[in-house]
């Protein structure tokens, strides 16, 4: 009996609310809890960069330019810059918070229905341990704050389907004029929702709303006019508003074709199986769990309707056609079916997640950041239909995400992981010692990043940079240190140490695939023994994430007198 009286007092307390309060207190301890454990990527050096740079010289120092994405990044980097001081915490301070309201964004969702209980706190668990989610919520580029963003729509569209109401018009169109800002990629998430939303209206499972013009016209200006002042720099570059969107789509097409960053199409797949497994095995039950149900019924309206009539004097059932009944029909037959609202969600969330990832397979550009826009749809199927079976495996999966988050984020050290893509090594804070201990230091071009933004204030008093790679004209005897990329082949300077270090590294993925050597041809035994190697080496690696590690090496030369 007191077991049974305690079981209750304990699922009294733990209400959906309070457990996800808990789960969001969760999510902002791992997103803040030493966020400036990890040296900056090289990304994140740049966009810090712009955005000191932008502090100090002013707006007209900030042009659009897609090489770079969208201006919203560096405007609240910079403001953050400006209220806190410069440093990698506070630039990755926004990034954290929006990564961790996140997780507040799905409560709104389960208040309107289209969540149950455990499906919210399930998913909201998901979105604080995710790995990716936490990794890139660590991080400072544009895709948390899209991510962010999103749900902020997504909240807004439930809601103005259910209300009509205009504050949801205008918190909806500042997400998207936000999320414009951000990055390019947003249009596709746009055309996604855009779709599903004409779906619900040629069904009639929504209706318009009376004022839905006036809405929309409302909504595109808010949107509009959010990115005309932050893409021309408040006004600084005007001409931007009209030339920014065909150079981003020029840019944005010829990096699809040259594929820089390219990947095989299965290249997001394998990012899920490494860090996201038990969302992406759950959202594959969830796919069938869905196509094994059936939509409820229509409602029978003319059962409906006379159901509705009888007993009423001013209604002639039986008189179908007559003017009143058809006045009498208008006011109690709604032109609306009847509708699940979880299952309806969940279908949008399908659909959401495998155009998501069929377009992101498709691009050219693979790169670990852009698995956030498909696994945000992964979860909400992921929590469709939670049998006992599927409670269970959220059990183990979450040790098995926290486990991987764990090691991808508070990893003091540099990881054999795709996830990082090509991270400064903290080999580097090695590097940084010599630097802070000199009065002089001259660094290569091929080599000037990070430093040019962990030292831009000792620019050009300390540090100095060249381009033509290293000459013994540039005067040795007057630099303590000098750093060069290990590729311009110096071995010795007269009168200094020479130092290696890694500068940035990356997985080698061709040591652990090596059949891609072969042509691939089954009869042939070296080809057939190459991927029974590939097989071992790649099972291996997944359970000790253990293989070798690609880098870009530095040539550290200390003044002999420095090293001593």
């Amino acid at each position: 009996m007191r077991a049974a009286n305690f079981s209750s007092q304990f699922g009294k307390f733990f209400t959906v609310e309070r457990t996800l309060l808990i789960i969001l207190v969760t999510a902002l301890l791992l997103r803040f809890l030493f966020l400036d454990l990890k040296l900056l990527h090289h990304d994140e050096a740049i966009h810090s960069w712009f955005s000191i740079n932008l502090l100090r010289d002013g707006i007209h120092s900030y042009s659009y330019d897609p090489v770079y994405h969208g201006p919203f990044l560096y405007f609240i980097t910079s403001g953050m810059f400006g209220l806190f001081g410069s440093g990698d915490l506070i630039a990755r301070i926004i990034p954290s918070l929006l990564g961790t309201f996140a997780v507040g964004l799905i409560y709104p969702i389960y208040k309107l229905g289209y969540l149950d209980g455990r499906q919210t706190i399930i998913a909201g668990l998901f979105i604080a341990i995710s790995p990716s989610m936490v990794y890139f919520s660590r991080f400072l580029r544009n895709d948390i704050l899209i991510l962010f963003f999103t749900l902020v729509l997504l909240v807004s569209v439930l809601y103005y389907l259910e209300k009509n109401e205009l504050k949801y018009v205008i918190s909806g169109a500042a997400a998207i004029g936000f999320a414009m800002s951000c990055k390019e990629n947003v249009p596709i998430i746009l055309l996604i929702f855009g779709v599903y939303i004409l779906y619900l209206f040629y069904t009639k499972k929504a209706v318009l709303p009376k004022y839905w013009i006036r809405d929309l016209i409302i909504a595109i200006a808010l949107a509009a006019g959010i990115m005309a002042v932050l893409y021309s720099s408040f006004g600084a570059y005007p001409q931007i508003i009209i030339d920014g969107p065909s150079e981003a789509i020029n840019h944005w097409l010829s990096m699809h074709e040259e594929q820089r960053l390219g990947g095989p199409f299965y290249y997001y797949i394998i990012l899920f199986l490494l860090y996201e497994l038990p969302i992406l095995v759950l959202a594959i039950f969830g796919i069938f769990s869905f196509l094994k149900k059936h939509d409820l019924k229509n409602t029978n309206l003319k059962q409906n309707f006379e159901d509705e009539c009888e007993g009423r004097p001013d209604v002639d059932a039986d008189a179908e056609k007559s003017e009143i009944n058809e006045e009498i029909k208008k006011k109690i037959l709604k032109p609306i079916a009847k509708i699940d609202k979880n299952r309806e969600f969940t279908r949008f969330c399908i659909f959401w997640m495998l155009a998501s990832l069929a377009i992101y397979a498709y691009i050219g550009e693979k790169v670990p950041w852009l698995i956030l826009h498909q696994l945000i749809p992964m979860i909400f199927v992921a929590v469709y239909d939670l049998s006992r079976l599927k409670i269970w495996i959220c059990a183990a999966g979450v040790i098995f995400l926290a486990l991987m988050m764990v090691h991808v984020s508070f990893t003091p050290a540099d990881i054999s992981e795709p996830i990082v893509q090509v991270q400064n090594s903290e080999d580097l804070r090695d590097v940084m010692v010599f630097v802070d201990f000199a009065d002089r230091v001259a660094i290569s071009n091929e080599v000037r990043w990070p430093f040019v933004w962990y030292y831009v204030d000792d620019y050009p008093k300390k540090i100095a940079y060249y381009s033509e790679g290293y000459d013994s004209s540039i005067g040795p005897e007057d630099y303590d240190v000098i750093i060069l990329h290990d590729g311009e082949g110096i071995t010795d300077i007269s009168g200094y140490s020479k130092y290696t270090y890694k500068k940035c590294y990356w997985i080698d993925v061709y040591n652990l695939v090596q059949s891609t050597r072969y042509k691939a041809d089954l009869t042939d035994e070296n080809y057939r023994n190459a991927v029974i190697g590939d097989v071992k080496r790649l099972l291996s690696y997944y359970f000790t994430r253990d293989t070798n590690l690609g880098s870009i090496n530095l040539d550290v030369f200390v003044k002999n007198r420095q090293a001593a």
